[in-house]
């Protein structure tokens, strides 16, 4: 076996997403900055954490920083990190592009049905809306009427948040029963 490492041969711009994820995740970060080498030891840990080449992670934590993505900031000898608030959308992107509705075992036998009334002003997050609900395996009973027959409360909310709606416009509804649901069943392969 090599004695050499391997590093994954990413693009600088899913350095960047998982930079991004990661503050996202973790909030934000107060690093002791008692060594000199603290910003390096922070880069060196998330480099071997996903193999990066450390240059590589040098430049995405200095372009982030340079687009207003994330703050870093030094006080009593310690570094914060945090995102921005555009650093957040952005990451929220990453959120909203991985998003998935896991599927139980076992059908609980309910529905989940999103009803949304967008005002036309909002066509674009509307449409965005439509579209990522198709995405998420939802199947549409009419033009703004959509149903899912899995938990799905957290990755509407999350929907919800990121395009800028109100519950007023976008309604979750779990029911027990629908008229004549049998191609449904068929739809989503539970029968």
């Amino acid at each position: 076996m090599s004695k050499y490492k391997y590093y994954f041969a990413k693009p600088r711009s899913e350095i960047t997403k998982d930079i991004l994820k990661w503050l996202a995740i973790s909030g934000a970060i107060c690093i002791a900055a008692t060594s000199p080498y603290f910003g390096i030891n922070l880069i060196r840990s998330f480099k071997n954490k996903k193999k990066y080449k450390q240059k590589n992670v040098y430049d995405a934590f200095y372009n982030l920083k340079r687009r207003g993505y994330i703050d870093i900031k030094s006080r009593n000898h310690q570094i914060y990190i945090s995102l921005t608030k555009e650093g957040r959308k952005k990451a929220g992107r990453f959120q909203i592009d991985s998003l998935e509705i896991n599927k139980p075992k076992k059908w609980d036998r309910k529905w989940r049905i999103v009803i949304f009334d967008i005002a036309q002003l909002k066509n674009l997050q509307r449409n965005a809306f439509r579209g990522k609900l198709k995405e998420l395996g939802f199947f549409p009973l009419q033009k703004s009427v959509w149903i899912h027959p899995y938990p799905c409360k957290d990755e509407i909310e999350l929907l919800r948040e990121f395009f800028g709606l109100s519950q007023k416009e976008i309604r979750l509804i779990t029911a027990e029963n629908i008229e004549n649901d049998k191609f449904l069943k068929k739809i989503f392969k539970l029968i």
